[in-house]
C-alpha cells in the first residue's frame, strides 16, 4: 500500500509557518502603504483634478468675533466670511455662547440672527464666493470691559457650513495632462532630463570605477586618499553648489580669470548661463558630486575578487587592459548594474542640484523642476501632480525593460 506525500505547503505545520511570516511582515507592509503607496495614489488622483495652490484649503465659512468700542458704544462684532472668492459654501451658521457678564438686547438683533437665553443664533444660509459681512450687535458690561474683552474674544463661535470640495469630489479633467502635452516644451523637457540622467549616470559609474582602479592598491596613505574621494558626496550639497557658482562665475569666477590670463578665451564665459554649456555643467557637476558613492561598491567588489585568477593571467603574458576587460569587468557587471539602476532613477527624480544652479534656465529645466514650476510658481497643482505622474512612468517603464532585460542578462 502506498502513501501520497501532500504536496508542499499544504501541512499544517507548512500553513502555520506561512501566516506567522505574514504576520511578522503585515507592520512592513503597512507601513510601505502608509509611506509609499498612499501618497502615490494621491498624486495619481490630484493630476485628474483642477486644482491650484488655494484649492488645498477647502473652502468654508470663517466667523471671527470681537468686542469694539467702549462705554455706551460697546459692541460685539462678528465678521462672517467666505474662505474661497469662488466657491460658494452653503447651510452657513454659527452659534455662540455669550458671557454672564455681556447682555445683549434682543431689539437690536439683524434679521439674520436670535437669542435664545445666552446662546445667539445666526444663520446666513448660501453665501457665494469672497462673501464677506460684518454684523455689529450692541451689548453692555457689567464689570471690567478688558476682562469682557477677554471672555468674548476667548470663545471662538462653532461654525456649521457644506461646501463642494475639489479634492475629494468625483469630478475628474484630463486639462492637465492635455496642458503639459501640448507643444514642444515638453518634449524639450523631456530630452534635457534624458540627457543630464543618462550622460550623469554613466559619467559617475566610469569615473567611480577609474577611481576605484587607481586606488585598488596599497601603499602608503591610501586612507586618507579614499576618504578625501568622498568628500563630493558628503559635503552639504548648497555649500559645494554655491562653491562653484563662485568659483564659475562670469565677473568674478577663478576658473574664467584663470582662462582669461592664459589666452584661452578673449572674454569671461557664463558657464551656467549659457545654451547649451549650462546643461553640460550641471551634469558634469552630477557626475563629480555623485562618481564617489559608485567608487566605494566598486572598491568594496573589486577588493573581494580572488587573486589568483590575475596570478596566472601574469603567467600567461596577459596585458593590464586584458586582465581588466577578461577578468574584472565581468566581475565588476553585476554591481554595476545595480549601481546603473539607483542612479539611474536618483538622476532621474534629482531637483535640488539643477535648482541651486541654475534654476531650471539656460536649458537646464527637467521634469522634477517642471513639477516645482506648475505646482508652486504657476500655482496649479493638479499640473505639477500630471508631470510627477510622467515621471513615475517613465522610471516605471524603465524599470521593467531593466529587470526583463539587464538584470536577466547580469544574472540579478
Amino acid at each position: 500500500m502506498t502513501t501520497s506525500t501532500p504536496p508542499k505547503g499544504t501541512t499544517p505545520l507548512a500553513r502555520r509557518e506561512a501566516r506567522l511570516a505574514w504576520g511578522m511582515l503585515a507592520p512592513t507592509l503597512i507601513s510601505v502603504a502608509l509611506v509609499v503607496v498612499l501618497p502615490l495614489l494621491a498624486i495619481f488622483w490630484i493630476s485628474f483634478k483642477p486644482i491650484g495652490l488655494a484649492d488645498l484649503r477647502p473652502a468654508t465659512a470663517v466667523v471671527r468675533e470681537s468686542l469694539r468700542g467702549s462705554g455706551d458704544s460697546l459692541r460685539i462684532q462678528y465678521r462672517v466670511r467666505n474662505s474661497s472668492r469662488d466657491v460658494t459654501v452653503e447651510d452657513v451658521s454659527f452659534t455662540d455662547t455669550l458671557p454672564d457678564m455681556v447682555t445683549l438686547l434682543p431689539q437690536d438683533l439683524p434679521a439674520e440672527c436670535s437669542l435664545t437665553e445666552r446662546l445667539l443664533t445666526c444663520t446666513f444660509g448660501t453665501i457665494e464666493g469672497g462673501f464677506n459681512e460684518r454684523l455689529r450687535l450692541p451689548v453692555t458690561v457689567t464689570g471690567d470691559e478688558e476682562l469682557a474683552e477677554e471672555a468674548v474674544e476667548g470663545s471662538a463661535p462653532a461654525v456649521t457650513a457644506t461646501a463642494d470640495n475639489i479634492l475629494t469630489n468625483f469630478e475628474f479633467t484630463t486639462e492637465n495632462f492635455a496642458r503639459i502635452f501640448d507643444g514642444d516644451e515638453f518634449f524639450s523637457v523631456l530630452w534635457v532630463t534624458i540627457f543630464y540622467t543618462v550622460f550623469g549616470t554613466v559619467g559617475a559609474l566610469a569615473v567611480g570605477l577609474f577611481a576605484a582602479l587607481l586606488l585598488n592598491k596599497n601603499f602608503r596613505g591610501q586612507g586618507i586618499l579614499r576618504g578625501l574621494y568622498l568628500f563630493p558626496y558628503v559635503a552639504p550639497i548648497i555649500a559645494v553648489a554655491f562653491s562653484w557658482l563662485i568659483l564659475f562665475d562670469p565677473f568674478s569666477g577663478s576658473a574664467n580669470a584663470l582662462l582669461v590670463q592664459m589666452g584661452v578665451v578673449d572674454q569671461p564665459i557664463n558657464f551656467f548661463g549659457e545654451r547649451p554649456l549650462a546643461l553640460i555643467m550641471v551634469t558634469v557637476f552630477e557626475i563629480w558630486r555623485y562618481f564617489p558613492l559608485s567608487f566605494l561598491f566598486i572598491l568594496a567588489r573589486m577588493q573581494s575578487i580572488d587573486t589568483d585568477m590575475y596570478e596566472a593571467a601574469d603567467m600567461d603574458g596577459a596585458s593590464p587592459f586584458q586582465k581588466f576587460w577578461y577578468l574584472s569587468l565581468p566581475m565588476l557587471l553585476g554591481i554595476l548594474s545595480v549601481l546603473f539602476l539607483l542612479r539611474f532613477i536618483w538622476t532621474f527624480n534629482k531637483f535640488d542640484d539643477i535648482f541651486l544652479l541654475t534654476g531650471g534656465n539656460a536649458g537646464t529645466r527637467t521634469l522634477t523642476v517642471n513639477v516645482y514650476e506648475q505646482a508652486f510658481a504657476v500655482s496649479n497643482i493638479g499640473a505639477g501632480a500630471a508631470v510627477a505622474v510622467v515621471i513615475f512612468l517613465c522610471l516605471l517603464t524603465f524599470s521593467i525593460f531593466f529587470f526583463k532585460f539587464v538584470s536577466r542578462e547580469e544574472g540579478l
